[in-house]
């Protein structure tokens, strides 16, 4: 199964390094990020646990919780999460899904359902597919989804202004423009019509064309200088 935009994140129950979950209790009324990752002890995922560890704090002030995955069992990452803290500076300081019998990975449509044997005879070559990201709203849906090969590390700060973008949207009948940030002004979405718009935004809009209709972002939504 390939997960898309607006599919149900699959729920599961799973041990962690935080101990068991199941996975939309977990969520509860919060977004959510699951990073996924192809084995322990691998150089580009270290540094990725520890540059999330050393943000969260942005992900918890968006309501946003954080879990990572790696295709090994729990007494693997707790060797791993000592040397991230020693080589990072950071230890993950949110739960690391234990996935050694590959249930998630195949559940998330990182790993073909044929996959098995034991997690330890595989390589991170083997799992290399095992490296998502996928944000998850309050309803369940999967909002994102990102594929990254092994040789890139991920972006997490664009992470987080996709979600300040998801979570604006969500509430307003707008949407982000190119390279948007807080505070940046917003394209009125196009299943507004003007009728609609007037009424929503009386004092008007820029218009360089009738389907880019550009108005200043919902001013109780503008976050960036409490969060700098």
């Amino acid at each position: 199964m390939t997960l898309t935009i607006n599919d149900t994140a699959p729920d599961f129950q799973a041990q962690t390094t935080d101990g068991e979950i199941s996975f939309h209790e977990w969520i509860g009324d919060s977004w959510a990020v699951l990073f996924s990752h192809p084995k322990d002890f691998t150089p580009v995922c270290t540094t990725e646990l520890g540059y999330m560890a050393k943000i969260k704090p942005e992900f918890d002030t968006r309501n946003v919780k954080v879990i990572g995955l790696s295709v090994d069992s729990t007494g693997d990452h707790e060797g791993w999460v000592r040397d991230i803290e020693e080589t990072q500076g950071h230890a993950p300081n949110y739960p690391i899904i234990a996935d050694a019998d590959f249930t998630v990975s195949k559940l998330y449509g990182m790993l073909p359902a044929e996959v098995g044997g034991e997690a330890s005879d595989r390589t991170a070559a083997d799992n290399q597919t095992v490296r998502n990201v996928f944000v998850i709203g309050p309803d369940k849906k999967v909002k994102l989804v990102l594929v990254y090969p092994m040789t890139t590390g991920r972006n997490f700060d664009e992470v987080l202004r996709v979600i300040d973008s998801l979570q604006l949207t969500a509430k307003h009948r707008v949407s982000t423009p190119v390279n948007w940030q807080q505070g940046d002004r917003v394209i009125i979405a196009g299943s507004v019509s003007n009728d609609e718009a007037r009424e929503i935004w009386p004092d008007g809009w820029e218009e360089p064309k009738p389907y880019i209709r550009i108005v200043d972002q919902p001013a109780a939504e503008v976050l960036a200088e409490s969060r700098s």
